[in-house]
């Protein structure tokens, strides 16, 4: 279920400590976005690298946008933690998938207040979702939800609007991350679909891949709203065969993302597909990017995960094809299309 944010006086009006620990191009954007209102501090674990970032104003991740005077900037883990320790803080990992699971190991036996966690996707070799990893690592006591939404980080920099949910089973940290995070030009609502909202924003990834090589071979906007549609119905009966509501899969973290990931020129994962389509090496295609695209150990990990539930997914077990088993962009598309609708669920 998810509800709009509550925008009372009350709900906005206490500053709070936060720390962001990661600062890639997301971390760093949601860390500029509430500086001017809270206590933040920027962790990275490359002290040479926060030493330059605090003597430039600037992250190499974003260049060209200058980050805010009040923005604290430390690689001093400990410390770090303990800023944000206490009922009022928030820590916020921002990690690929990844490294959830180290960065978790560092937070065991210290006081955390309420954790959130940005990363998208499943992780490699167990196919948990973030939530699962925090509740293995670190147990059922420490009140943790996922941040998630169609967002860029560019645009985030840039304070562009942008509507995220936070999604917990806990409705005290629900309502602590929107009242923190929610003002300004951030949209934040907040939902208890802890598993529809991981899926969408794991799954979409894999799509814009699928999206980038339509386009990149030339097939068309109607190609691509096929995909995305189609793409949108694989993101649901995976979602719900897991838990998930149906209606998460229409709003910000399923549909919204979705769109956004597969069309927007900022998407990592589309330019993957954009790449392939090219004729260039997966190794090559992520050199170039400079960044993790959450998409390509994410089509992994679902095209196992799907054969295990007997779920459909068609499009994701395509792009797993092309990333790992040597099947070429075009081959991938004739075969998609001379499925028999038949035999495919709505």
């Amino acid at each position: 279920m998810q509800v709009s944010p509550d925008t009372s006086p009350a709900a906005t009006a206490l500053p709070r400590k936060i720390t962001i620990l990661g600062a890639g191009a997301w971390g760093t954007a949601v860390a500029m976005a509430l500086a001017g209102r809270h206590d933040v501090l920027l962790w990275g674990r490359n002290g040479d690298a926060m030493a330059a970032m605090a003597a430039s104003g600037e992250n190499s991740y974003l260049p060209g946008f200058p980050l805010p005077p009040q923005l604290r900037i430390s690689a001093d883990f400990d410390a770090a933690v303990a800023h944000a320790g206490g009922e009022h803080g928030i820590l916020i990992a921002a990690c690929p998938v990844a490294g959830l699971r180290p960065m978790l190991q560092q937070l065991k036996d210290k006081a955390i207040g309420n954790l959130v966690w940005l990363c998208k996707g499943f992780e490699g070799g167990t196919g948990l979702l973030p939530h699962q990893i925090v509740q293995e690592v670190l147990g059922d006591n420490i009140p943790g939800g996922a941040l998630s939404g169609p967002s860029f980080a560019q645009e985030v920099a840039r304070g562009l609007p942008c509507a995220l949910t936070i999604a917990s089973h806990s409705a005290a940290l629900r309502s602590a991350v929107v009242s923190a995070l929610h003002g300004g030009t951030i949209r934040v609502y907040a939902s208890d679909d802890l598993v529809g909202v991981e899926v969408g924003g794991a799954v979409k990834n894999v799509l814009a891949i699928a999206t980038g090589v339509a386009d990149g071979l030339g097939l068309g906007l109607n190609a691509r709203a096929a995909l995305i549609t189609r793409g949108l119905a694989e993101i649901t009966r995976l979602g719900t065969a897991l838990g998930g509501q149906t209606e998460t899969f229409m709003g910000l973290t399923g549909m919204g993302d979705l769109i956004l990931t597969c069309t927007g020129d900022l998407s990592r994962n589309r330019r993957v597909g954009l790449g392939l389509a090219q004729g260039k090496a997966l190794d090559t295609i992520v050199a170039e990017l400079g960044h993790v695209a959450e998409g390509v150990p994410c089509a992994k990990a679902v095209r196992e995960l799907a054969r295990r539930m007997g779920v459909e997914m068609p499009i994701t077990n395509a792009v797993a094809g092309v990333l790992f088993d040597g099947d070429l962009p075009h081959v991938m598309v004739q075969q998609l299309l001379s499925r028999d609708p038949r035999a495919e669920a709505a």
